[in-house]
């Protein structure tokens, strides 16, 4: 199930955080949801607790693998690249092994 990637009921005024931010902090923690910091009714920052963010940053790396690799058995299937044992006789006359 995709979520929405911000939580539009989560956004506060840069001043707003200045004024509790133990209150907002410990709610991001909690929640595990970011929050939108706006400045002059803009938004300009996202805040989100650290174990969130660094979840975010594996869905990414993982993604960025499965595309790689989608990449790589489309170029595989359309006869592109080369063998591993020619890849590797190269590798090791280069490399002098």
């Amino acid at each position: 199930m995709i979520e929405n990637m911000v939580d539009l009921s989560n956004i506060l005024s840069v001043t707003d955080f200045q004024r509790n931010p133990k209150g907002l902090l410990s709610k991001l923690r909690a929640s595990h949801r970011p929050a939108v910091l706006t400045v002059n009714g803009k938004a300009e920052f996202v805040v989100q607790d650290a174990e969130s963010y660094q979840a975010l940053l594996d869905k990414v790396r993982e993604a960025e693998d499965v595309g790689a690799i989608r990449e790589g058995l489309q170029e595989s299937l359309a006869g592109k690249g080369r063998l591993a044992s020619d890849f590797f006789a190269e590798f090791e006359r280069e490399h002098g092994l």
